[in-house]
């Protein structure tokens, strides 16, 4: 597992529409393996891409490393379940921001105010890049992601 982005899998992301993301969206770089990851913040609700609910701890885990760069801190993901039932993970900053989150929304519920997942401590990695990629990063990003899933 990287210890910068934590996955083994250098070229999982951008899981959805990946060539539009790649294209048009500011990436996180990981340093250490190379892995693009967004960070771009949607411009109608100002929110990054690790603000939004993940169906799974595995995914949500995918984008943590891009809250933990942002915020300057070890972010978690958390269980969230809603009043019918449903799961979801979200990554918060800390307890107190997953306080205020459910607070906010009366239909959701943490039953666990720890994290499912977080590394513990924040640090920094040389080799880290927040821009956008070139046509030619992107190609070559994606023919390597065509090879890995093979």
């Amino acid at each position: 597992m990287c210890q910068e982005c934590y996955t083994n899998r250098s070229r999982i992301t951008p899981l959805l529409h990946p060539l539009d993301c790649l294209e048009n969206h500011t990436q996180y770089i990981c340093g250490s393996c190379g892995r693009f990851i967004c960070i771009e913040r949607d411009p109608q609700r100002h929110l990054q891409r690790w603000n939004f609910p993940f169906k799974s701890a595995e995914i949500a885990k995918l984008y943590l490393r891009t809250a933990d760069y942002t915020e300057k801190k070890a972010c978690g993901i958390y269980e969230i379940r809603n009043s019918k039932g449903r799961v979801s993970y979200k990554i918060f900053p800390d307890v107190q921001d997953l306080t205020l989150y459910l607070h906010k929304n009366k239909d959701k519920f943490c039953e666990n105010t720890a994290p499912v997942f977080s590394v513990g401590e924040y640090r920094e990695f040389e080799n880290t890049e927040v821009r956008k990629v070139s046509a030619d990063e992107i190609e070559k990003y994606l023919s390597e992601r065509k090879s890995s899933d093979q």
